[in-house]
């Protein structure tokens, strides 16, 4: 079904288009039989009449007017009479239903043996054949002599027109004004049932970014209303969940710095022992890291500002940062065009690509930024550390979930994928963890061409 319609509003339409299509089609063939047995009929009946009628007015015409009636019976009625000759070239009538309903039915009225033909001698109409019983000598009629005392036959030809079972095209295009017209108000109504869902999709998709949509309007029929309704309740209570959440971590991490801060000055203070001391003080800085995951990740990013970012500035001053905290990282500008984002968002990202990159390899930790064949800004993090099983890359973006081998003996709240996830997503990207070539991981940051909408 590759040219099937994907969107509601066209798939609705079309199925309803068809079913109108066939309803208007299956009328129309309704009415064509319904009106072919009255039009066969009328044909039938008119030619018994003329072929009675003329019979009886040369009968009972005076020979020597009989000309004259035959010029007068071509000119008013289109209807001419010929002699019937044996070397007459006789085309048969059509074997349609109509022409031989038309048959039938005039047989019925007229002389068992009467021909019927739809050309003769290359002269095209209704011929009919008959026979008459002349008195004396009937030398006038069709400008043909005959002494024959016996019954003689004679062809009588009525326009072609008069049995044409003509297509109703009137019918046809009142037909196509209606279905039409019903095309145009099917059109309106499944859009108007369409367009909040379409309204709906788009405050969803943006509710999985990790964004605030406005509230959705609640109009339109009762599901519609209640759809809204459910949807509106739905993302309020998510706010207040995301609210409650980052006061109860804010106030968490704040309540648990101050006692950290006491703990770090009593070690510097009491511990005698320099490396004590400095397992200590490495052991407070790891929880003092932990907590800022747990603030990052309690804040968010949808309510920062959006701008006109250069990603490779951003991107620069991550590596400076990290340099001046001596990692060595070499980093490979792609020289990407300037992108709508938030760059506060995308510097937390980068910060923690890289520090996790910092933390599973000492070197060959590489940045590079470039832009893909679809237009897609990509930013890419590498390493030569362990890796990553391709079937544990989903859950490791889930927060707090570490991996159960090697690349876990770091310390951390296994917050830091998952902070970038919801920047990616907050972007309408994506992160792609995937196996770097001689080993190690590529930690991707895709972020689309057309960047925050």
């Amino acid at each position: 079904m590759r040219f099937f319609p994907r969107t509601l509003l066209a798939r609705t339409f079309l199925l309803i288009s068809l079913l109108l299509c066939f309803a208007v089609a299956s009328w129309l063939a309704l009415f064509a039989l319904a009106e072919r047995e009255p039009r066969a009929r009328q044909v039938a009946q008119l030619t018994v009449s003329v072929v009675n009628l003329t019979r009886a007015a040369l009968v009972a015409a005076e020979p020597a007017r009989r000309r004259e009636l035959l010029r007068e019976l071509d000119a008013r009625e289109g209807v001419r009479v010929f002699p019937a000759e044996p070397s007459d070239q006789i085309v048969p009538p059509p074997d349609g239903r109509f022409h031989l309903r038309i048959r039938e039915l005039a047989l019925a009225q007229l002389a068992t043996d009467t021909r019927f033909a739809s050309a003769v001698n290359g002269q095209s109409g209704l011929w009919v054949s008959f026979h008459l019983e002349p008195d004396g000598d009937v030398e006038t009629i069709g400008g043909a002599h005959t002494d024959d005392p016996g019954e003689d036959e004679f062809w009588l030809m009525l326009p072609g027109s008069r049995a044409e079972h003509q297509f109703p095209w009137p019918w046809l295009a009142w037909a196509g004004l209606i279905l039409a017209l019903a095309l145009l108000v099917a059109w309106l109504i499944v859009s108007r049932v369409s367009q909040p869902l379409r309204a709906l999709a788009a405050a969803a998709a943006e509710l999985g970014r990790g964004q605030r949509p406005e509230p959705l309007p609640e109009r339109g029929s009762l599901e519609l209303q209640q759809l809204a309704e459910a949807f509106n309740r739905m993302s309020e209570d998510l706010r207040r969940i995301d609210s409650e959440r980052a006061e109860t971590l804010a106030g968490i991490s704040h309540d648990l710095r101050t006692p950290l801060a006491r703990l770090r000055l009593e070690a510097e203070m009491s511990i005698v022992d320099a490396d004590a001391r400095a397992a200590v003080a490495a052991d407070i800085e790891q929880m003092n890291a932990v907590i800022a995951q747990f603030l990052d990740f309690a804040r968010g990013e949808s309510g920062a500002p959006t701008a006109e970012t250069d990603i490779d500035v951003i991107a620069g001053e991550s590596v400076a940062r990290s340099l001046r905290s001596g990692t060595a990282i070499r980093f490979s500008p792609g020289t990407l065009p300037p992108t709508h984002a938030r760059p506060q968002a995308l510097a937390r990202a980068i910060d923690n690509l890289l520090d996790n990159a910092r933390k599973y390899a000492e070197n060959g930790i590489e940045l590079v930024t470039r832009v893909d064949a679809n237009g897609d800004r990509l930013i890419e993090v590498l390493d030569r550390g362990p890796g990553i099983p391709a079937e544990e890359t989903e859950r490791l973006k889930r927060p707090f979930t570490r991996l159960q081998n090697a690349r876990s003996d770091a310390g951390g709240a296994g917050l830091g994928l998952a902070i970038v996830e919801r920047i990616a997503r907050l972007h309408g990207g994506s992160l792609e963890l995937l196996p770097r070539p001689g080993g190690g991981l590529i930690a991707r940051l895709r972020l689309p061409a057309c960047g925050i909408e």
